[in-house]
């Protein structure tokens, strides 16, 4: 099983949550939060990060299902 991690751009507000939660799988580049790869293995502080997002900017889905797993709806 692999994810895939999305930023919205548009939405991203550079708080840098993510970067403290999970800085091996987000960065800021300009500003802004940016995934290091698109698609990586299961990690609780992936989705803790999602769910942290003050903008609700990260998306992780089941790379082979497409179904969102965070942040929760």
């Amino acid at each position: 099983m692999s994810w895939s991690i999305e930023v919205d751009a548009d939405t991203c507000i550079g708080s840098a949550l993510c970067v403290g939660i999970a800085p091996e799988h987000f960065e800021l580049v300009e500003g802004f939060s940016c995934p290091r790869r698109s698609e990586v293995g299961p990690a609780e502080e992936v989705t803790d990060a999602a769910e942290s997002c003050p903008v609700e900017a990260i998306t992780v889905r089941d790379a082979g299902t497409g179904e969102v797993l965070a942040p929760e709806r």
